[in-house]
């Protein structure tokens, strides 16, 4: 079968020590894709703190992390099945790590949950499956890790399964499956496990090979412009292709102002005669004729964007000052970058309890998570955040710093 141009993004969330950065390390040397310098090197780390192999030390890469035995930091890092590639966002789960978390989150495709066998659902696990709710995750694979701590119980298997399952349901969560594993001894990562013969269900990396990417490069056409130069004399737009494929020659409309314009030449650095540019694509064009072009404006190669100064939104308030309704606000979208304020907070919730904590409300305070309508100052271009994720998750600065990281409902 031949290897997929693209990765697939994958995030891994879950309660603190339940496991995830071991399961990483574990899926990177099961699949052939550790350096035998850092396997090395975990090897040394793990004899110098006097501990068996840890598989943790691939991922927490800071010698902080190894001492304090925590994940910091979003990481990124590949591996590869037979089928494809993947690159797998590491989410932090300590409660003060949740703001990086939020944005190794919204990068993914699909999702790991994994949860310990031993000591079930936690805070942290509640506070990861709500934002996962809140993003609209559909592909999401649980995993109960440790199943060796609970001595390979398909009963608490089994039990853990359906609460998981009651909870899950709650948000709106519907996980393809629920997969037993013990990532520090490989059982059921990449290959079955005897000691689980009990079950028949897929391994990790199976499960992972049953998703699918969400095909953004066969989206239409959604170009951000990042900014204009004059070269020899002529206008030229540089920007990123965040979704489709745009052709040397074709109308495309200019938004918000939905002005149609065609386009003359694309630019690539060191090629000539370029007559094609495609998704993550970094690139300079020229138009046909004379316009008023100018940074944030997204060329599209529909009509389909919202397009409105208006948003509905779900938001996870990170700033601890909290905010009140009508506090001035920055919103960044891609390119875009426009003065709002929140004018109306229709409910906001705790995800540590997800319970609704009140309807109507007149401020949010930090980590919690609303459901809110933006007043922008302009209009903006933007799209629903499960059809082109980088057109549908924005950010919200309250006096130049970020305060809210947001998705466009």
């Amino acid at each position: 079968m031949l290897m997929e141009e693209r990765a697939l993004p994958i995030v891994i969330v879950g309660h603190v020590d339940h496991g995830k950065s071991t399961l990483i390390g574990r899926l990177l040397y099961d699949t052939g894709c550790l350096p035998p310098d850092k396997f090395s090197e975990i090897q040394h780390s793990s004899e110098t703190l006097g501990r068996n192999l840890e598989f943790a030390f691939v991922m927490d890469c800071f010698e902080e992390e190894r001492s304090r035995g925590i994940t910091i930091d979003t990481t990124q890092t590949f591996f590869k099945t037979p089928k494809r590639r993947y690159v797998i966002i590491d989410a932090p789960g300590h409660k003060e790590f949740l703001k990086n978390m939020i944005t190794g989150s919204s990068q993914a495709e699909a999702a790991l949950l994994i949860i310990d066998a031993f000591e079930g659902i936690r805070d942290q696990t509640r506070r990861h499956a709500y934002i996962l709710g809140m993003l609209g995750f559909k592909q999401v694979c649980v995993l109960l890790n440790k199943i060796d701590l609970v001595h390979y119980s398909q009963d608490k298997f089994l039990s853990l399964k359906g609460e998981v399952i009651d909870f899950l349901n709650q948000l709106n969560v519907h996980p393809t499956f629920i997969l037993p594993i013990s990532a520090i001894h490989g059982d059921n990562v990449a290959k079955p496990s005897e000691k689980i013969s009990w079950f028949d269900g897929p391994t990790v990396l199976q499960a992972l090979d049953t998703f699918e990417p969400l095909k953004i490069e066969e989206k239409p056409l959604r170009f951000p412009i990042q900014d204009i130069y004059t070269i020899d004399g002529k206008k030229t737009i540089v920007g990123r292709i965040e979704a489709g494929e745009l052709k040397k020659g074709q109308s495309v409309y200019l938004l918000p102002e939905k002005k149609k314009v065609e386009v003359k030449e694309i630019k690539k650095f060191l090629e000539k005669d370029v007559s094609i540019a495609h998704f993550e694509e970094s690139i300079g064009i020229r138009l046909k004729g004379r316009h008023r072009v100018k940074r944030g404006q997204i060329l599209t190669a529909d009509l389909s964007s919202w397009i409105s100064d208006q948003i509905k939104a779900n938001i996870f308030w990170l700033d601890p000052t909290g905010y009140r309704v009508g506090e001035a606000l920055l919103f960044r979208c891609v390119t875009q970058e426009v003065p709002c304020r929140i004018d109306k907070i229709n409910r906001k919730f705790d995800p540590a309890s997800m319970e609704l904590t009140e309807e109507d409300a007149s401020s949010i305070k930090g980590a919690e998570v609303a459901d809110v309508l933006l007043q922008l100052d302009e209009k903006v271009a933007v799209d629903p955040f499960n059809e082109i994720p980088e057109m549908g998750r924005f950010v919200l600065e309250k006096e130049g710093r970020p305060a809210a990281g947001g998705i466009i409902l």
